[in-house]
């Protein structure tokens, strides 16, 4: 696994179990895992006083910044045990299930692609997802190192592919990431308001390549030695035993001009909204209050901007978090 990724990045050393058990050499040379990867979650972890809480989020779609990682990290291991290849269309991300299919897209020129997800990171500037330079090239950022993105989650097709790295996983892992949620891990992402991406349609073997009931969602028994085929709604091919999305660049329509900001948080309580006002202002910085909604519920973003580069975001979004509003991200609306 990678220490740090992104543009301007600076190695940070994480004494967390969950973290210092990715290894940074190939899989074949004494690791443990097979080269296909393993399935893999994890459990809660901080970098630099920020806390990301791993889960199975089947529902996430995220606007943000995307990065790129490329040859200082091709041909080594990523978190779950599969090797790095700066060539396939692969990406990190914080908290997603390891392995994920998501399609990213991106809001500057309409570009959009579908990547698996098989590493954890960025950890850098507020960064949602850190691409391969593969994919970065086909979403038109390795150029300049970033992009305004759009980041879906393909959830059966991703539950298709956990399910066939489930059969490799060893049992000690799965334990882990099975059972009961952590108490201490109160922190939930919340969702940008926005157009919905378009429906994709999942034949019924998928669902059952998924393991899951359609109409219930709840594991169903498992079929031992019966193999998972890989996703029949995304192109792409069969590598050592692991599905990797071909590189089919779609358009998608973007609106003209994407604002970025960077978001305090988004709460239910006006005296929540109005303490976090009261730190911004104290720092010079006006805040924009907006309504969204978030699983039911009405909440209002406190939100810095629109800022005019990723670079003034970046120097405010470090501000802020500096001031203790650890809960700071960058968002694209």
């Amino acid at each position: 696994m990678r220490r740090w990724r992104g543009v301007g990045r600076i190695v940070v050393l994480v004494g967390v179990a969950t973290l210092a058990a990715c290894a940074q050499k190939p899989a074949g040379s004494g690791s443990g895992l097979p080269t296909s990867g393993v399935y893999k979650l994890g459990k809660p972890y901080q970098i630099a006083g920020v806390w990301y809480y791993p889960k199975e989020d089947y529902g996430y779609d995220e606007t943000g910044i995307a990065s790129w990682y490329g040859p200082g990290f091709h041909a080594k291991n990523t978190a779950n045990g599969e090797i790095y290849d700066q060539d396939e269309l692969t990406a990190a991300h914080r908290t997603l299930p390891m392995p994920s299919l998501v399609r990213v897209t991106n809001l500057d020129n309409g570009r959009s692609i579908v990547v698996r997800v098989n590493d954890r990171g960025p950890f850098a500037n507020g960064r949602i997802i850190d691409m391969s330079r593969r994919g970065a090239q086909l979403l038109g950022f390795d150029g300049p190192g970033t992009a305004k993105v759009r980041v879906q989650i393909l959830a059966e097709e991703s539950r298709a592919i956990a399910a066939a790295a489930r059969l490799g996983t060893p049992a000690p892992l799965l334990a882990e990431v099975d059972g009961p949620p952590p108490k201490a891990a109160p922190r939930g992402r919340i969702e940008q308001a926005g157009p919905s991406g378009p429906a994709t349609a999942v034949s019924a073997a998928g669902q059952w390549a998924a393991g899951q009931s359609a109409s219930t969602g709840a594991p169903r028994p498992a079929v031992v030695g019966a193999p998972v085929p890989p996703p029949a709604t995304v192109s792409g091919s069969m590598s050592e035993g692991r599905f990797v999305p071909a590189p089919v660049v779609a358009q998608m329509p973007v609106k003209p001009q994407e604002a970025i900001y960077v978001q305090v948080g988004a709460f239910g309580s006006e005296e929540n909204v109005a303490k976090a006002r009261a730190r911004l202002s104290a720092m010079g910085q006006r805040a924009d209050v907006s309504l969204t909604r978030s699983g039911g519920l009405s909440l209002h973003r406190v939100r810095v901007g629109p800022l005019d580069s990723v670079d003034r975001a970046d120097t405010l979004l470090n501000q802020i978090l500096q001031a203790g509003l650890t809960e700071a991200k960058i968002v694209v609306d």
